[in-house]
Protein backbone atom coordinates (compact mmCIF):
# COMPACT_ATOMS: atom_id res chain seq x y z
CA UNK A 1 0.00 0.00 0.00
CA UNK A 2 2.83 2.32 0.87
CA UNK A 3 4.44 1.47 -2.48
CA UNK A 4 1.26 2.34 -4.35
CA UNK A 5 0.91 5.62 -2.47
CA UNK A 6 4.51 6.54 -3.20
CA UNK A 7 4.05 5.57 -6.85
CA UNK A 8 0.89 7.67 -7.08
CA UNK A 9 2.59 10.64 -5.41
CA UNK A 10 5.52 10.32 -7.78
CA UNK A 11 3.18 10.16 -10.79
CA UNK A 12 1.27 13.22 -9.60
CA UNK A 13 4.54 15.08 -9.06
CA UNK A 14 5.75 14.12 -12.54
CA UNK A 15 2.50 15.13 -14.20
CA UNK A 16 2.51 18.40 -12.26
CA UNK A 17 6.07 19.10 -13.34
CA UNK A 18 5.18 18.28 -16.94
CA UNK A 19 2.19 20.63 -16.78
CA UNK A 20 4.31 23.39 -15.27
CA UNK A 21 6.89 22.99 -18.03
CA UNK A 22 4.16 22.92 -20.69
CA UNK A 23 3.04 26.40 -19.59
CA UNK A 24 6.62 27.66 -19.14
CA UNK A 25 8.22 27.86 -22.57
CA UNK A 26 11.51 29.18 -21.19
CA UNK A 27 11.89 26.05 -19.02
CA UNK A 28 10.69 23.86 -21.87
CA UNK A 29 13.25 25.41 -24.23
CA UNK A 30 16.07 24.97 -21.71
CA UNK A 31 15.18 21.32 -21.25
CA UNK A 32 14.49 20.29 -24.85
CA UNK A 33 16.38 22.77 -27.01
CA UNK A 34 13.34 22.94 -29.29
CA UNK A 35 10.62 25.55 -29.79
CA UNK A 36 7.65 25.30 -32.16
CA UNK A 37 6.31 28.28 -34.10
CA UNK A 38 2.77 28.13 -35.44
CA UNK A 39 2.61 29.63 -38.94
CA UNK A 40 0.01 30.10 -41.68
CA UNK A 41 0.08 29.05 -45.31
CA UNK A 42 -1.75 32.09 -46.69
CA UNK A 43 -2.25 34.89 -44.14
CA UNK A 44 -1.24 37.60 -46.59
CA UNK A 45 2.13 39.21 -45.88
CA UNK A 46 1.77 38.40 -42.18
CA UNK A 47 2.59 34.71 -42.51
CA UNK A 48 2.77 32.54 -45.63
CA UNK A 49 4.62 29.65 -47.19
CA UNK A 50 7.21 29.66 -49.95
CA UNK A 51 6.95 25.88 -50.16
CA UNK A 52 9.35 23.19 -48.96
CA UNK A 53 8.59 24.01 -45.33
CA UNK A 54 9.75 27.63 -45.63
CA UNK A 55 7.62 30.33 -44.00
CA UNK A 56 8.04 34.09 -44.16
CA UNK A 57 6.15 37.29 -43.42
CA UNK A 58 5.82 40.24 -41.06
CA UNK A 59 4.70 38.17 -38.08
CA UNK A 60 7.06 35.31 -38.87
CA UNK A 61 10.02 37.71 -38.78
CA UNK A 62 8.82 39.34 -35.55
CA UNK A 63 8.50 35.88 -33.99
CA UNK A 64 12.00 35.01 -35.13
CA UNK A 65 13.24 38.08 -33.24
CA UNK A 66 11.25 36.97 -30.17
CA UNK A 67 12.71 33.47 -30.33
CA UNK A 68 16.23 34.86 -30.67
CA UNK A 69 15.66 36.53 -27.30
CA UNK A 70 14.13 33.31 -25.92
CA UNK A 71 17.34 31.57 -26.96
CA UNK A 72 19.34 34.03 -24.86
CA UNK A 73 17.05 33.41 -21.87
CA UNK A 74 17.32 29.63 -22.32
CA UNK A 75 21.10 29.88 -22.53
CA UNK A 76 21.36 27.44 -25.40
CA UNK A 77 20.96 27.17 -29.15
CA UNK A 78 17.35 26.39 -30.04
CA UNK A 79 15.95 24.44 -32.95
CA UNK A 80 12.91 26.26 -34.37
CA UNK A 81 10.25 23.99 -35.82
CA UNK A 82 7.60 25.52 -38.09
CA UNK A 83 4.12 24.00 -37.82
CA UNK A 84 1.35 25.19 -40.15
CA UNK A 85 -1.90 25.89 -38.29
CA UNK A 86 -5.38 26.89 -39.45
CA UNK A 87 -8.01 29.29 -38.15
CA UNK A 88 -9.79 26.29 -36.63
CA UNK A 89 -6.94 24.60 -34.75
CA UNK A 90 -4.56 27.47 -33.87
CA UNK A 91 -5.94 28.13 -30.37
CA UNK A 92 -6.18 24.45 -29.28
CA UNK A 93 -2.64 23.81 -30.53
CA UNK A 94 -1.33 26.71 -28.45
CA UNK A 95 -3.33 25.57 -25.43
CA UNK A 96 -2.13 21.96 -25.51
CA UNK A 97 1.53 22.85 -26.00
CA UNK A 98 1.90 21.60 -29.57
CA UNK A 99 2.71 25.17 -30.63
CA UNK A 100 4.70 27.47 -28.33
CA UNK A 101 4.05 30.73 -30.19
CA UNK A 102 1.52 31.39 -32.96
CA UNK A 103 2.62 33.83 -35.64
CA UNK A 104 -0.30 34.20 -38.00
CA UNK A 105 -3.18 36.67 -38.27
CA UNK A 106 -5.16 36.24 -35.06
CA UNK A 107 -7.52 38.88 -33.70
CA UNK A 108 -7.10 39.59 -30.01
CA UNK A 109 -10.59 39.50 -28.50
CA UNK A 110 -11.97 38.96 -24.99
CA UNK A 111 -13.28 35.45 -25.71
CA UNK A 112 -9.96 34.17 -27.04
CA UNK A 113 -8.09 35.89 -24.20
CA UNK A 114 -9.78 33.45 -21.81
CA UNK A 115 -7.90 30.60 -23.49
CA UNK A 116 -4.61 32.13 -24.65
CA UNK A 117 -2.45 35.20 -24.05
CA UNK A 118 -1.69 37.86 -26.63
CA UNK A 119 1.58 39.70 -27.14
CA UNK A 120 1.50 43.50 -27.53
CA UNK A 121 -0.37 44.48 -30.69
CA UNK A 122 1.74 44.65 -33.83
CA UNK A 123 -1.00 45.58 -36.28
CA UNK A 124 -4.52 47.03 -36.12
CA UNK A 125 -6.59 45.52 -38.90
CA UNK A 126 -9.67 46.64 -40.82
CA UNK A 127 -12.07 43.94 -41.98
CA UNK A 128 -13.17 44.59 -45.57
CA UNK A 129 -14.74 42.91 -48.62
CA UNK A 130 -12.88 41.69 -51.72
CA UNK A 131 -14.78 41.22 -54.99
CA UNK A 132 -14.03 40.81 -58.66
CA UNK A 133 -13.30 44.18 -60.20
CA UNK A 134 -16.09 43.77 -62.77
CA UNK A 135 -18.72 42.63 -60.24
CA UNK A 136 -20.28 46.02 -59.71
CA UNK A 137 -20.34 45.38 -55.94
CA UNK A 138 -19.21 48.40 -53.94
CA UNK A 139 -20.95 48.03 -50.56
CA UNK A 140 -22.52 45.64 -48.05
CA UNK A 141 -26.00 46.50 -49.32
CA UNK A 142 -25.23 44.77 -52.63
CA UNK A 143 -24.47 41.38 -51.03
CA UNK A 144 -28.15 40.40 -50.82
CA UNK A 145 -28.65 37.01 -52.45
CA UNK A 146 -24.90 36.58 -52.97
CA UNK A 147 -22.46 33.88 -51.88
CA UNK A 148 -20.04 35.36 -49.36
CA UNK A 149 -16.85 33.48 -48.59
CA UNK A 150 -14.82 33.52 -45.42
CA UNK A 151 -12.45 31.17 -43.63
CA UNK A 152 -13.68 28.59 -41.14
CA UNK A 153 -12.76 29.53 -37.57
CA UNK A 154 -12.59 33.28 -38.17
CA UNK A 155 -14.90 36.04 -36.96
CA UNK A 156 -15.40 37.87 -40.25
CA UNK A 157 -18.89 36.69 -41.28
CA UNK A 158 -20.19 37.21 -37.74
CA UNK A 159 -18.70 40.70 -37.95
CA UNK A 160 -20.51 41.29 -41.24
CA UNK A 161 -23.83 40.03 -39.84
CA UNK A 162 -23.51 42.28 -36.80
CA UNK A 163 -22.80 45.35 -38.92
CA UNK A 164 -25.79 47.69 -38.84
CA UNK A 165 -25.57 48.22 -42.60
CA UNK A 166 -26.14 44.49 -43.11
CA UNK A 167 -29.57 44.50 -41.43
CA UNK A 168 -32.13 42.73 -43.62
CA UNK A 169 -29.50 41.51 -46.09
CA UNK A 170 -29.74 37.78 -46.74
CA UNK A 171 -26.61 36.15 -48.15
CA UNK A 172 -25.25 32.61 -48.21
CA UNK A 173 -22.05 31.80 -46.35
CA UNK A 174 -19.47 29.59 -48.05
CA UNK A 175 -16.29 28.52 -46.28
CA UNK A 176 -12.67 27.84 -47.16
CA UNK A 177 -10.48 25.83 -44.79
CA UNK A 178 -7.78 28.49 -45.06
CA UNK A 179 -7.50 31.95 -46.60
CA UNK A 180 -6.14 30.64 -49.90
CA UNK A 181 -9.18 28.36 -50.21
CA UNK A 182 -11.52 31.23 -49.46
CA UNK A 183 -9.84 33.40 -52.09
CA UNK A 184 -10.10 30.52 -54.56
CA UNK A 185 -13.87 30.50 -53.97
CA UNK A 186 -13.93 34.14 -55.12
CA UNK A 187 -11.44 33.60 -57.94
CA UNK A 188 -13.37 30.63 -59.34
CA UNK A 189 -16.76 32.38 -59.15
CA UNK A 190 -18.17 30.13 -56.44
CA UNK A 191 -18.33 33.18 -54.18
CA UNK A 192 -19.28 36.75 -55.08
CA UNK A 193 -17.30 38.28 -52.21
CA UNK A 194 -14.63 37.35 -49.67
CA UNK A 195 -14.88 38.99 -46.24
CA UNK A 196 -11.64 39.06 -44.27
CA UNK A 197 -8.87 41.21 -42.79
CA UNK A 198 -7.80 43.83 -45.32
CA UNK A 199 -4.14 42.77 -45.23
CA UNK A 200 -5.05 39.16 -45.99
CA UNK A 201 -7.29 40.26 -48.86
CA UNK A 202 -4.54 42.52 -50.21
CA UNK A 203 -1.92 39.77 -49.88
CA UNK A 204 -4.01 37.20 -51.71
CA UNK A 205 -4.89 39.68 -54.45
CA UNK A 206 -1.21 40.59 -54.87
CA UNK A 207 -0.30 36.93 -55.39
CA UNK A 208 -3.24 36.15 -57.72
CA UNK A 209 -2.64 35.30 -61.40
CA UNK A 210 -4.23 38.61 -62.40
CA UNK A 211 -4.31 41.02 -59.43
CA UNK A 212 -6.14 43.68 -61.46
CA UNK A 213 -9.16 41.33 -61.63
CA UNK A 214 -9.92 42.01 -57.95
CA UNK A 215 -10.47 44.96 -55.65
CA UNK A 216 -11.25 45.71 -52.01
CA UNK A 217 -14.49 47.61 -51.57
CA UNK A 218 -17.14 48.75 -49.15
CA UNK A 219 -17.30 49.95 -45.60
CA UNK A 220 -14.84 49.06 -42.86
CA UNK A 221 -16.70 46.30 -41.03
CA UNK A 222 -14.52 46.10 -37.94
CA UNK A 223 -11.29 47.44 -36.46
CA UNK A 224 -9.35 44.64 -34.79
CA UNK A 225 -5.97 44.37 -33.05
CA UNK A 226 -3.92 41.54 -34.55
CA UNK A 227 -1.36 39.91 -32.29
CA UNK A 228 0.95 36.97 -31.76
CA UNK A 229 -0.37 34.27 -29.42
CA UNK A 230 1.32 32.39 -26.57
CA UNK A 231 -0.01 30.06 -23.90
CA UNK A 232 -2.10 31.39 -21.05
CA UNK A 233 -0.01 31.92 -17.89
CA UNK A 234 3.24 31.57 -19.88
CA UNK A 235 4.61 34.65 -18.12
CA UNK A 236 8.23 34.12 -19.13
CA UNK A 237 7.62 33.97 -22.88
CA UNK A 238 4.96 36.70 -22.70
CA UNK A 239 7.47 39.06 -21.08
CA UNK A 240 10.19 38.23 -23.62
CA UNK A 241 7.74 38.69 -26.51
CA UNK A 242 6.30 41.98 -25.19
CA UNK A 243 9.78 43.37 -24.56
CA UNK A 244 10.90 42.34 -28.06
CA UNK A 245 7.92 44.02 -29.71
CA UNK A 246 8.37 47.15 -27.59
CA UNK A 247 12.06 47.35 -28.53
CA UNK A 248 11.29 46.89 -32.24
CA UNK A 249 8.84 49.78 -32.01
CA UNK A 250 11.19 51.99 -30.00
CA UNK A 251 14.13 51.55 -32.37
CA UNK A 252 12.03 52.07 -35.51
CA UNK A 253 12.69 48.50 -36.61
CA UNK A 254 8.96 47.68 -36.55
CA UNK A 255 8.26 50.41 -39.11
CA UNK A 256 11.08 49.02 -41.28
CA UNK A 257 9.58 45.53 -41.07
CA UNK A 258 6.20 46.94 -42.09
CA UNK A 259 7.75 48.65 -45.09
CA UNK A 260 9.62 45.45 -46.02
CA UNK A 261 6.54 43.21 -46.02
CA UNK A 262 3.69 45.55 -47.00
CA UNK A 263 5.25 48.23 -49.20
CA UNK A 264 8.18 46.54 -50.96
CA UNK A 265 8.16 43.62 -53.45
CA UNK A 266 8.04 40.32 -51.57
CA UNK A 267 8.71 36.72 -52.60
CA UNK A 268 7.95 34.53 -54.39
CA UNK A 269 6.61 36.73 -57.24
CA UNK A 270 8.16 40.04 -56.16
CA UNK A 271 4.73 41.67 -55.99
CA UNK A 272 3.79 44.53 -53.66
CA UNK A 273 0.90 44.30 -51.20
CA UNK A 274 0.82 48.11 -51.15
CA UNK A 275 -0.70 48.57 -47.69
CA UNK A 276 0.60 51.70 -45.91
CA UNK A 277 0.71 51.57 -42.11
CA UNK A 278 -2.60 52.89 -40.74
CA UNK A 279 -3.09 55.58 -38.12
CA UNK A 280 -4.68 52.94 -35.85
CA UNK A 281 -1.55 50.81 -36.06
CA UNK A 282 0.67 53.83 -35.41
CA UNK A 283 -1.44 54.59 -32.32
CA UNK A 284 -0.97 51.02 -31.04
CA UNK A 285 2.78 51.34 -31.54
CA UNK A 286 2.81 54.68 -29.69
CA UNK A 287 1.39 53.05 -26.54
CA UNK A 288 2.21 49.29 -26.67
CA UNK A 289 -0.58 47.20 -25.16
CA UNK A 290 -2.46 43.91 -25.40
CA UNK A 291 -5.99 45.34 -25.31
CA UNK A 292 -8.68 43.18 -27.01
CA UNK A 293 -10.84 44.41 -29.88
CA UNK A 294 -13.70 45.19 -27.50
CA UNK A 295 -11.60 48.07 -26.14
CA UNK A 296 -11.32 49.48 -29.67
CA UNK A 297 -15.09 49.27 -30.16
CA UNK A 298 -15.58 51.58 -27.16
CA UNK A 299 -13.74 54.41 -28.89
Amino acid sequence: MKFKTATLALALFASGAAFAQATDTVAKAKASGVVTMGVRDSSGALSYTLGDGKYVGYHVEICQRILANLEKAAGRKLEIKYLPVTSQNRIPLVQNGTVDIECGSTTNNATRAKDVAFVHTTFVEEVRIAVKANSGITSISQLAGKNVATTTGTTSVQTLRKNERANGIDFKEVYGKDHSDSFLLLESGRADAFVMDGSILAGNIASAKNPADFKIVGEVLSVEPIAIMVRKDDAGLKKIADNTVDELIKTGEMAKLWDKWFMQPIPPKNTRVGLPVSESTKAAWATPNDKPMEEYAKK
